[in-house]
């Protein structure tokens, strides 16, 4: 070996040190992050959240929602229809979307529930309903990787052999996560009343069990946000977080959101009058978005507390967050033929509109410039 090459290997080596130890000394936990830093993070989030466009990409994922929400609400009652009862799982969910201020998202969506948890199946039919049902509620599991990837600042670079499989198993456990809690609210309710009864607390327990499963309810709702914020975007996150600071705060301006929305259409819109009988779903759109505004901005959270926790470590992360991309073969490829297409036309142009034909050594030489700048 070459003094020359010895060199570069020793450069290589001592940036690659160099990085690991930055990464290793990269604040775990957002308690490590210094006062500058949060005002930093928190600054920054406001501002991406405007700059990436996230009010029309939360109406992109209402679109998405709509398309997804009752073949979701199928497959999960369908689960739940294995082990216990369907109508009354579906006024268990009813009666928590009121609670929570949703009461005209859940008066549009109640006849509808009510009625696929009255379809009934069995055998194949019932695993193919169920398959077909995730296929399209993993739709907006697709979309919602895709404004993550903007937040990010990073390409799809997942092959869709690789790319939709994924999405299905994001789907797949959100919907058997979210039907394992309507089980437990529905099962738990009356076994709580007989608890108290056999012990003589009475109606004591059922109140404690009726405190006590809110927060059970937002345990589960905050893993399932962080794991659409950790599987979904394509980026190879430094670890899972149970429970994240952008999906607790997701979850936190969703509740507040869908409260004082549910008290200005009860109490000040004219939606009735403006809409006629469309006000209903009207309404329920403008939840919709809401939800997914709050969720954009709990990712948007994410992404900007990793850029801070990389800044604090010395990372020159104040451009872009240096999270390395799970897959680039899809985005290498889509480069690779926009280059032939910029290569197609310059031909085209300097021709005179007579020839658009690039040979494979003007395309070959103009991505290695491309990779060497």
């Amino acid at each position: 070996m070459d003094r020359a090459a010895r060199e570069t290997q020793s450069k290589t080596q001592s940036k690659t040190q160099s990085e690991t130890h930055r990464t290793a000394d990269k604040p775990d936990s957002p308690s490590d992050l210094t006062k500058p830093s949060w005002t930093y993070v928190l600054r920054k989030t406001v501002r991406e959240f405007s700059d990436d466009q996230c009010t029309d990409l939360a109406a992109a994922l209402t679109y998405y929602s709509v398309l997804a929400m009752f073949p979701a609400a199928l497959a999960m009652l369908s689960v739940v229809g294995l082990v216990s009862d369907g109508p009354k799982t579906v006024e268990t969910l009813v009666g928590i979307m009121r609670d929570i201020g949703a009461g005209s998202a859940a008066d549009f969506l109640e006849p509808t529930l009510v009625q696929l948890s009255q379809s009934s199946g069995a055998g194949l039919g019932l695993v193919l309903g169920l398959a077909a049902a995730l296929w399209s509620a993993s739709g907006y599991t697709g979309a919602f990787g895709r404004g993550m990837n903007r937040i990010y600042e990073v390409d799809e670079g997942r092959p869709i052999w690789k790319l939709r499989p994924m999405m299905l198993l994001v789907t797949l456990i959100t919907v058997v996560l979210a039907a394992a809690v309507l089980v437990g609210l529905v099962i738990t309710g009356p076994a709580a009343e007989a608890v108290g009864n056999a012990i003589g607390l009475g109606s004591t327990v059922v109140t404690v069990w009726n405190i006590a499963k809110w927060p059970v309810m937002l345990l589960v709702v905050m893993l399932i946000v962080g794991l659409l914020y950790y599987a979904t975007p394509n980026v190879k996150q430094p670890k899972f977080r149970w429970i994240s600071v952008g999906a607790a705060v997701a979850i936190v301006i969703w509740i507040i959101a869908s409260a004082l929305f549910g008290f200005y259409v009860a109490n000040f819109s004219s939606y009735d009058k403006t809409y006629g009988s469309l006000a209903g779903v009207i309404v329920f759109l403008l939840w919709l978005w809401i939800t997914n505004l709050a969720l954009l901005f709990g990712g948007e959270l994410d992404a900007e507390l990793e850029r801070g926790r990389e800044l604090q470590a010395g990372m020159p992360a104040e451009e872009e967050i240096q999270l390395p991309p799970r897959d680039t073969r899809k985005s290498d490829k889509a480069a690779k033929k926009e280059r032939e297409d910029v290569l197609r036309g310059r031909r085209l142009r300097e021709s005179r509109g007579r020839d658009a034909d690039a040979d494979r050594a003007d395309t070959d030489r103009a991505g290695t410039e491309e990779e060497s700048r």
